[in-house]
């Protein structure tokens, strides 16, 4: 048998569908004793591994937990609301109800400009 490239391999792809092609990654894994998911389990645990600061440091996702609203807690209230998509109603319970997520799994850019924005209404936020 003659060696394919691998743009021949990826032409072949092309033309397989979805069915096919899911048929045949479960062959490759089989035959190959491998996963489609390795190197996602690999960084798993090389994450793990390291220190506990190091772990702080790769973190890519934040939760804006509002502490306290403060004084000033209609203008909290429309902030959340600013940054959410909760109505009036949701929006003061979620206020009221504090300490509470306002948004979880932001980015780091994100979570900082919300913490700012309820942080400028007299909030007190955290970020976990």
């Amino acid at each position: 048998m003659a060696k394919l490239t691998t743009d021949e391999l990826i032409d072949a792809f092309k033309e397989l569908t979805l069915i096919e092609l899911s048929e045949f990654v479960k062959a490759f894994e089989e035959t190959f004793d491998v996963t489609a998911a390795a190197p996602v389990a690999v960084a798993g645990p090389a994450a793990a591994g390291g220190g506990e600061a190091e772990a702080e440091e790769e973190k890519t996702e934040f939760d804006v937990v509002l502490e306290a609203a403060g004084d000033k807690k209609i203008q909290v209230i429309k902030e959340v609301r600013a940054l959410t998509s909760l109505g009036l109603k949701e929006a003061k319970d979620l206020v009221d109800g504090a300490p509470k997520a306002v948004l979880e799994g932001a980015n780091k850019e994100t979570a900082e400009k919300a913490k700012a924005q309820l942080e400028g209404a007299g909030a007190t936020v955290t970020l976990k």
